[in-house]
């Protein structure tokens, strides 16, 4: 069954659209087994939701998004997840990571404009207890989305052109 789990996980990653009929005739495995899997997994927390991958330039969606990057002093008793609990019910925080290096936790934001970022920062962000440094990157452009590439696939090869 694990063998098989991971084989589910595999094609999901890659196209969370595919039915049990779908993932049945590619895996090769009985539709029942492969839909007991993915409920499987769905009740584990492993799959945790289906979602598109959008390209919000492509949809002109009207939005800024951000990382930002935030350091914490240690407190005893607390230990990283109090300050991820502190941040993840936040509207504006899309996904939050704890980070080896410079910096304890990535926080990925969105708001409809550079100054909504702002506000977060100044006015949600920096008032929690513990907190000791910022910094804030703005999104500029996606290359790459969870291991998509955002251009088509006839522009993904460069052409050379030489006089």
């Amino acid at each position: 069954m694990e063998k098989l789990k991971k084989q589910i996980i595999k094609l999901l990653t890659e196209d969370a659209r595919y039915s049990y009929a779908q993932l049945s005739d590619i895996i090769g495995a009985p539709v029942s087994d492969v839909e007991t899997a993915v409920k499987d997994l769905e009740k584990s927390g492993a799959i945790v939701k289906y979602s598109a991958i959008l390209n919000t330039e492509v949809i002109c969606a009207k939005s800024v998004q951000a990382m930002i990057e935030v350091k914490v002093a240690p407190q005893k008793l607390k230990g990283f997840d109090s300050y991820a609990e502190d941040l993840y019910d936040f509207d504006e925080v899309k996904s939050l990571y704890l980070m080896s290096g410079g910096f304890d936790l990535a926080v990925f934001v969105e708001g409809e404009n550079i100054s909504d970022i702002a506000r977060f920062v100044a006015e949600k962000l920096s008032v929690i207890d513990g907190i000791t440094g910022v910094q804030t990157h703005f999104i500029l452009k996606k290359y790459k989305i969870e291991g998509q590439i955002t251009k088509p696939a006839d522009e993904h090869k460069r052409q050379i052109y030489q006089a």
